[in-house]
């Protein structure tokens, strides 16, 4: 049984001590030298008085600021992780939340450290290592003491009024995503990662948990690579890469820029997307290029651990469809709800919103109650017992084969000219014109306008031509807009924040 996440640590680094575990863009990290930095750094934090606190991480991605990461976890703690992208605003609202007594940073992020007001200790990472002692004494009496209901990270998402909101996981939701997910895409020590989200995000978890559990080896992708697709792919094919966790636009900008006629990524067998909506001519590219991958969907917001569902794509799709968003992982169970929180049946077809329950739940919002019992609600369909599942804002339904459908946010439903309108559906037939290469939807509830922002070869007034081929009237945006590209946020989804600026 699994109740830490670093309890294969050691074993993986008595098996593979020299093997590169994590390679950023300048260091390296082998499983004895992460082993001996993770013991070295809990050895710190609780020589400090430290225990059972947020400890704030405001490194540069890189190999040491996972070390950071697991240092904190081995001495009991969990860890905050804060990065220089972040808005110095969001910053301090997250310290203020959390209220951490220590700050680990960089040589690079050392100066903007002793600007943010921090209010704890401030420590480099560099000056933890110089000192070669560990406590093999606390440390082990810490792991005997842990249990798997222990928080891990607080990873903060936004919030609708604003403020961030500090989401808490534990030792046994991280153990329970990373076996189920693992199992179904095959992770193993053969696996070569290329990670391309943010480490402030739970998406890196699919890389960096598997990693130490199995003996693999990640490398983290070179941020500016993203927009020069030839020369990802051959960052991919140099590195040997085989396995990529990606939000689709990462992958897109690879095949819509036609990378596929000068080079593939030849070494590449799982390829692993999620966060947004995959266009069909962009998927069906990827299929072509490598048709002996394998193709999974995943589907899964923050406060349910990471990801919770999956489709592994056994057919071909004509333009219009969609890609399911399959079934939920063993040990996790999925329910819509309707407007009157009674069950959506699979055999209806009908829509309700996605609420999760079971172990992938996380612990709720940090130091915010009133958020997390909005969020985090009694089962409704359970009545004996209190059983808490989360509303994830999402509304789904299940097609005709029994798979669980994306449908849109229920913040992108809205209700125009007397119509109920999901902005999702205007924004994929948009993104199958021919030409268009990214699109988004934003409603200006003062004027009452659908706002198409998209990006292309196409003009402003024949998009709503075009569009009027494909959406009922009511449905074709007052507004186009054209962009060269749709803004992304740091972890490469749509910036609806600026969009809704610009409008």
């Amino acid at each position: 049984m699994h109740n830490h996440v670093l309890q294969n640590l050691k074993n993986t680094a008595g098996r593979f001590p020299d093997k590169a575990a994590f390679c950023g863009e300048n260091s390296i990290l082998t499983f004895q030298q992460l082993d001996h930095a993770v013991d070295r750094i809990g050895t710190f934090i609780l020589s400090c008085g430290i225990r059972k606190s947020p400890i704030v991480i405001y490194m540069e991605k890189s190999p040491e600021e996972v070390a950071a990461f697991f240092g904190v976890i081995r001495a009991g703690s969990f860890y905050v992780p804060i990065d220089a992208e972040m808005p110095s605003v969001r910053i301090h609202l997250i310290l203020e939340n959390v209220q951490a007594p220590l700050l680990i940073c960089d040589d690079f992020t050392s100066e903007k450290a002793l600007e943010l007001g921090f209010q704890g200790r401030i420590v480099k990472y560099s000056e933890i290592l110089e000192d070669e002692t560990i406590d093999d004494a606390a440390l082990n009496e810490v792991y005997r003491s842990s249990i798997d209901t222990d928080p891990l990270y607080v990873v903060f998402t936004s919030g609708s009024t604003g403020v961030p909101k500090g989401v808490v996981g534990c030792h046994r939701a991280v153990n329970d995503y990373i076996d189920q997910l693992s199992e179904v895409l095959g992770f193993s020590s053969e696996t070569v990662f290329g990670n391309q989200t943010p480490l402030y995000l739970d998406a890196c978890f699919k890389e960096l948990f598997p990693t130490i559990r199995f003996g693999a080896t990640t490398y983290f992708v070179p941020k500016p690579l993203f927009m020069q697709p030839l020369k990802l792919v051959q960052y991919l094919n140099e590195h040997k890469i085989n396995t990529v966790c990606w939000v689709v636009s990462a992958l897109t900008i690879i095949s819509k820029f036609q990378t596929f006629k000068t080079e593939i990524p030849k070494y590449l067998r799982t390829i692993a997307f999620g966060s947004e909506v995959f266009p069909i001519k962009q998927f069906r590219m990827w299929r072509q290029a490598l048709p002996e991958a394998t193709f999974t969907n995943l589907y899964g917001p923050t406060e349910g651990t990471g990801m919770c569902c999956y489709y592994r794509v056994d057919r071909d799709f004509e333009d219009g469809e969609a890609i399911p968003i399959g079934r939920p992982f063993d040990n996790t169970d999925i329910i819509l709800l309707d407007e009157d929180n009674r069950e959506v049946t699979r055999e209806s077809g009908e829509q309700g919103e996605i609420c999760i329950r079971g172990t992938s739940l996380t612990l709720g919002y940090m130091n915010n109650p009133e958020k997390t019992s909005e969020a985090f609600t009694r089962n409704p369909l359970q009545t004996a017992w209190p059983e808490l599942i989360y509303r994830t804002g999402d509304i789904g339904r299940y097609n005709e084969r029994g798979e669980l459908m994306f449908v849109s946010r229920k913040d992108f439903q809205i209700k125009h000219m007397g119509h109920r309108i999901e902005l999702g559906e205007i924004e994929v037939n948009a993104q199958m014109i021919n030409g268009i290469t990214g699109a988004a939807c934003i409603y200006d509830k003062a004027k009452e306008k659908i706002v198409l922002f998209y990006s292309g070869d196409k003009e402003e007034a024949d998009m709503k031509v075009l569009l009027k081929e494909s959406l009922p009237r009511y449905m074709v945006p007052n507004v186009t807009k054209k962009l060269d590209t749709i803004p992304l946020t740091s972890n490469g989804k749509t910036d609806r924040v600026t969009l809704a600026a610009m409008v």
